[in-house]
Order: structure tokens, then sequence, then C-alpha cells
């Protein structure tokens, strides 16, 4: 008797479930993997620099005459500059004294970055900052934290743009500086460095995407300063290999400044 043509043979059916389980095995231990590499990280990582960064605030660049510029940094502790061991040493810092090289005019500094934030984070940074408080520029470095945690994309492009948009309403030139690659992170294992790589990528992409659509800049840290943080680890990395050490807020502040310059020519414009 001929089988009916609606019918799907048992051993098909079988074969295919055979192939489902044996994917879902395999996707369970990549994951069991990761899990286990990210453990390893974050032991050899550690805490050695504390979670508490220098306190930068202030105005540089004092010798110069006029009312001092506004510059407010938001972000992770990259834009906190935890890692540096002098203040004048930390992203804003550096920030700070080349603007107000560049202008002949002094700035003054406000850090409402935090260490450890994620991009969710940026809300309550912003509400942090006093009611008449009007920054001329503000810079945020954020991103790395939401890759590490595995927040969806859309989910920090869509805090991202809020807090662009609040800094705006203030009358705030906003760079972006959008997230570093995590594969150079030499602590971490692969394959987990490689996919912490793919998926910075992917989020920095829409963050620079997100900035540009708002009318504000982005910088690619990847690109600007990613190769130096790869070719030279030991100069460009702090002791917990992690953050930034002087040069390497030296290295992304240099990558920065330039488009928070050509913000604030726009505005005056």
């Amino acid at each position: 008797m001929s089988r009916p043509r609606d019918v799907v043979p048992r051993s098909v059916v079988f074969g295919v479930a055979g192939i489902a389980v044996g994917a879902g095995l395999v996707a369970l231990g990549g994951r069991a993997v990761l899990t286990r590499q990210a453990a390893v990280a974050r032991r050899r990582i550690g805490k050695p620099l504390g979670e508490d960064a220098l306190d930068a605030d202030r105005v540089w660049g004092r010798r110069f005459d006029g009312p001092p510029r506004e510059l407010v940094v938001l972000g992770d502790s990259i834009a906190a500059g935890l890692g540096a061991q002098r203040r004048k040493d930390t992203l804003g810092a550096r920030l700070a004294k080349g603007l107000a090289r560049a202008e002949r005019r002094p700035v003054r500094l406000r850090t409402a970055a935090v260490v450890g934030a994620e991009t969710s984070m940026l809300a309550s940074q912003v509400d942090s900052l006093p009611a008449g408080y009007r920054p001329e520029a503000a810079v945020i470095v954020v991103g790395g934290n939401d890759v590490t945690h595995r927040i969806p994309v859309p989910v920090s492009i869509g805090q991202l743009e809020e807090a662009i948009a609040r800094l705006q309403a203030r009358g705030a030139a906003v760079v972006v500086g959008t997230c570093p690659d995590l594969g150079a992170l030499r602590p971490v294992p692969q394959p987990l460095r490689a996919l912490g790589s793919r998926l910075s990528r992917q989020l920095a992409d829409a963050q620079a995407d997100a900035a540009t659509r708002l009318g504000a800049r982005a910088v690619s840290l990847r690109r600007a300063v990613g190769p130096f943080f790869v070719t030279q680890p030991d100069e460009m990395f702090s002791l917990d290999r992690f953050h930034p050490s002087a040069l390497g807020y030296r290295r992304t502040a240099e990558a920065l400044l330039p488009a928070v310059i050509a913000a604030l020519g726009d505005g005056d414009g």
C-alpha cells in the first residue's frame, strides 16, 4: 500500500528531532564555556583600582582669560577616568585641558559619569546635573558594560538617544565616543574575547548611527585608539589591564577633542 503524501516518514521526524536536540546541547555547552571564561576573566581582572575614580572637577586653563567653557562628561568608568593615577590624567581633565589650549579659554569640567554604569544610567546622570546648569559641550562614553551584561542593542540605543536629546535641550553640543572594542582585553580568554569584540562593534555602529541621526557627533574609539590598545597593551592599559592608563586616556582624549571643538564651533555659528 502506498504511503499518503502528507505523512512525513518517522525516520525523518526522529532525524530532525535528533539534530535539534544536538544543536541545543551544543548551544548549552557553548554557553557553559562562555560562563566559565567570564568567571576566569573576572578573577584575572579583579578590582585593584577600586571603584572610585579621581575627582577632577575644577576649572582647567586658568591662565587664559574670559569666562570658562562648560564641559560635562557622562558615561561609565572610562568617562569617569578610573585607572588614572593623577586627576589631570583622567579623560575629563585631558579634554578640558586640550579644549582650553585650543580655544585660549578656561574650561570648567563637571563629571557625571559613574564607574560601572550602563547606558540605562545616563538618565540618572543627566538628572544629577543642577537644574540651571547649561553645558556647552557634553561628551558621552558608554557601552562596554552593556555588552558584558548582554543588554539588547535596541534598548541601549533608545536610552542613549534620550540622553542626547535631553543634553541638547540644555544647549549642549554632544559628542559620543562609541563603545570600545572589547577584543583588545587580553585577560579575557577566547572565544569570549571574540564574542565581546563582535558585540561591542555592533553596539558601537548603532551608537554612531543614533548620534548622527540626532545631530550629535560620533567618534569611533575602536578605529581611533583601538589599534594602540591592541599593539601596546602594557602602555595603554592600567594596572587591571582593563581600564586605560594615563597614556590610554591621553590617546582617547586626543581622538575625541577635534569632534568637541568642531561641535562647539557649530553651536557658536
